[in-house]
C-alpha cells in the first residue's frame, strides 16, 4: 500500500503558486516568502503598511492558496516554524560546508541574525508593558529551562529598586503555591519559546483566572502560554543559525523592560536602588583590588 506523502510546507505552496497569481497578489506573496517570521508575529495591518500593500490583499492571497482567510495561512506558516518536539534542537542542526574559515563564518552569520532580530522588537510594546510593570502591586515572573536566565535576570534587576514586590516563580518553594497566590493587581510575566514548556502554560492560564495583567514574552502570538496576553513582547528565536534558538531577543526584551521600569519610578526608584547599593557595599560583594 502506498505510503501518505507528507503534507507540503505553505511556504512551498506559495512559492510553487506564485507564477500563476495576479500580479499584485504575487508582490505580497513574495513579501510573505522573504518576511515568514514577521507574517506569523504582526498584525494584518502592520505587513500591509511595511510592505505597501492592502489588507485584503493578504486575506486574497490566503484564499488563492486554498486557505479560508489570511488567519489560517499565518497558523499553518506558525506550525511550520516549530521545531519537531522529539527532537527541538538536533533539527536546528544543518550540515555546512567544511573549510579553514567555516567556523568564523558560522559565527558572523550568527551575530549578523542576532542583531537584525533584536531591531525588529518593538519599543512601543516594551513601554507599554513597563507602565503594567511600573503600576502593579507585585511583579511574578515565570520563565523555565533555557528561559530560566532571562527570568532571573529581569527578577534580579527589578529587585534592585523594587525589592518587596518582585517574586520569581518557584525561586523559594513549589511552582504551585506561587501561582496561587497571583491576585487582580499583580503582574505576570512569562517567558518562552518553541517548544513551549507546560509550567508556562499553566503559569498563564493562572494569571489568567486571577485576573492578573499577562505579559507575555513569546517568539510568536501562536505560543499558547501568550493566549490573550495583556502585553505580547515578541522576539526571534528561530532565525539564527545554530543548533540552538536565541534567547538574545528576550534578554534585550527583558533588560528594556527593566529599564524603562525604573525610569517611570522616578525618585522613589533611584532612591532604593541607591539603598539597595549602599547594602551591598557594606557587605563587600564586588571585589575591590587593594593597593
Amino acid at each position: 500500500m502506498a505510503q501518505a506523502q507528507p503534507k507540503p510546507s505553505p511556504l512551498n505552496e506559495l512559492c510553487s503558486a506564485l507564477p500563476s497569481l495576479p500580479m499584485r497578489l504575487q508582490e505580497v506573496g513574495r513579501f510573505v516568502a522573504a518576511n515568514d517570521y514577521d507574517a506569523t508575529t504582526r498584525s494584518m495591518r502592520e505587513l500591509a503598511s511595511v510592505a505597501g500593500a492592502d489588507p485584503a490583499s493578504f486575506t486574497r492571497l490566503a484564499k488563492a492558496l486554498g486557505y479560508s482567510g489570511w488567519d489560517a495561512l499565518r497558523a499553518a506558516l506558525t506550525e511550520a516554524r516549530r521545531p519537531a518536539q522529539t527532537a527541538p534542537f538536533s533539527v536546528r542542526a544543518k550540515s555546512r560546508r567544511i573549510g579553514p574559515n567555516a567556523d568564523v563564518t558560522l559565527v558572523k552569520e550568527k551575530l549578523a541574525a542576532e542583531a537584525a532580530g533584536v531591531a525588529r522588537i518593538s519599543a512601543n510594546a516594551i513601554a507599554d508593558a513597563a507602565r503594567a510593570l511600573h503600576s502593579a502591586d507585585r511583579i511574578w515572573i515565570n520563565g523555565f529551562r533555557s528561559c530560566r536566565s532571562v527570568a532571573e535576570l529581569l527578577n534580579y534587576q527589578l529587585r534592585l529598586f523594587r525589592p518587596d514586590a518582585v517574586q520569581l516563580v518557584g525561586g523559594s518553594g513549589p511552582f504551585d503555591l506561587d501561582l496561587g497566590a497571583f491576585r487582580a493587581h499583580d503582574a505576570v510575566v512569562v517567558i518562552g519559546f518553541a517548544p513551549y514548556t507546560a509550567i508556562s502554560v499553566e503559569a498563564a492560564r493562572a494569571a489568567h483566572n486571577a485576573r492578573a495583567t499577562l505579559i507575555a514574552i513569546a517568539d510568536t502570538i501562536a505560543a499558547p502560554m501568550a493566549e490573550g496576553a495583556d502585553h505580547l513582547l515578541l522576539f526571534e528565536a528561530a532565525s539564527s543559525p545554530g543548533f540552538f534558538p536565541s534567547l538574545t531577543g528576550a534578554i534585550a526584551v527583558a533588560q528594556s523592560l527593566a529599564a524603562v521600569t525604573f525610569t517611570l519610578g522616578g525618585a522613589n526608584a533611584k532612591r532604593k536602588l541607591e539603598q539597595t547599593e549602599g547594602r551591598l557595599a557594606e557587605t563587600s560583594q564586588y571585589f575591590v583590588e587593594k593597593g
